[in-house]
């Protein structure tokens, strides 16, 4: 769940960083820059209003209605196949659909998505990695601004190895991703550096995605997303996509995780909140 303010990342700004890394490590070991950069572009379009909490509660939702569940890479290839101008997708070529749907590691530490099965291409592994970079060090920057975290808290090894900037530490990521890759037709990092990121992780799920502060929001984030959501099966033809989808099910799902969170609020506002009287 997002932090109040105008200077924290947001689905769109992840987004463009995870493609300008991914770019820049593409280009480097002479790989298909636009190939990667089309993944990377359309890896999150699926992604749920707060985060891995929405797609959580989202999955929920699904599977109480009889359906396979919910996953966030999955529905960011339904929204580029099936809801994109009208019902008639967009076209895109057989390695950027896959790239984009395997782009997802889950909620595991980065040495296990290393040993996870291999992408397709190595332009998708370069995105996978790329995400991995992005939200590990914008998520710290966004916790030291928003106050989770104190700088004294960033263990000793993310600052000896990687550094103390959050620039220092994207280009030593990016640096060791290259000279680990380089001529062996795979993506890696070395294991020094996958040390420091794997304490990064460590101290922001301890601190950030699993602190009790973050985990408290979660009822409150339950209630306004089952509320949209039998709002919208109520009255499906509020979600304007009728045409392309024919199951109010699904079509409140699609409508639901397009949503970012300050829409989500303030939809849920609008639906669920008294007007003030006298009723206009």
């Amino acid at each position: 769940m997002l932090p109040e303010g105008d200077h924290y990342r947001t689905r769109l700004t992840h987004t463009l960083e995870v493609a300008q890394i991914a770019r820049t490590i593409s280009r480097c070991l002479r790989l298909n820059e636009d190939l990667t950069e089309a993944v990377a572009l359309g890896h999150d379009l699926g992604h749920t209003p707060f985060g891995h909490m929405g797609e959580r509660i989202l999955d929920r939702i699904a599977r109480a209605q009889g359906k396979k569940g919910f996953h966030h890479a999955s529905q960011s290839l339904r929204v580029v196949e099936h809801l994109e101008k009208d019902g008639k997708g967009l076209n895109l070529t057989t390695e950027v659909r896959m790239g984009i749907v395997q782009h997802s590691k889950g909620q595991v530490d980065v040495r296990q998505s290393f040993g996870m099965d291999r992408p397709s291409t190595m332009e998708a592994w370069v995105v996978r990695v790329s995400d991995s970079i992005a939200y590990l060090n914008h998520d710290l920057d966004d916790a030291l601004r928003a106050g989770f975290i104190s700088p004294s808290e960033i263990p000793a090894v993310v600052l000896e190895r990687l550094g103390s900037t959050h620039g220092d530490r994207i280009g030593r990521l990016v640096e060791d991703v290259v000279g680990q890759s380089w001529g062996t037709g795979e993506i890696s990092m070395g294991e020094p550096v996958l040390e420091a990121v794997e304490a990064l992780r460590e101290t922001l799920y301890r601190k950030v995605y699993a602190s009790e502060r973050v985990l408290a929001e979660e009822p409150k984030v339950e209630h306004v997303l089952k509320t949209l959501f039998e709002a919208l099966l109520a009255k499906p033809e509020t979600t304007g996509l009728e045409k392309v989808e024919a199951d109010p099910v699904i079509r409140s799902l699609d409508f639901l995780s397009g949503m970012t969170d300050r829409y989500a609020l303030q939809l849920f506002d609008d639906i669920a909140k008294p007007s003030p009287w006298p009723f206009s």
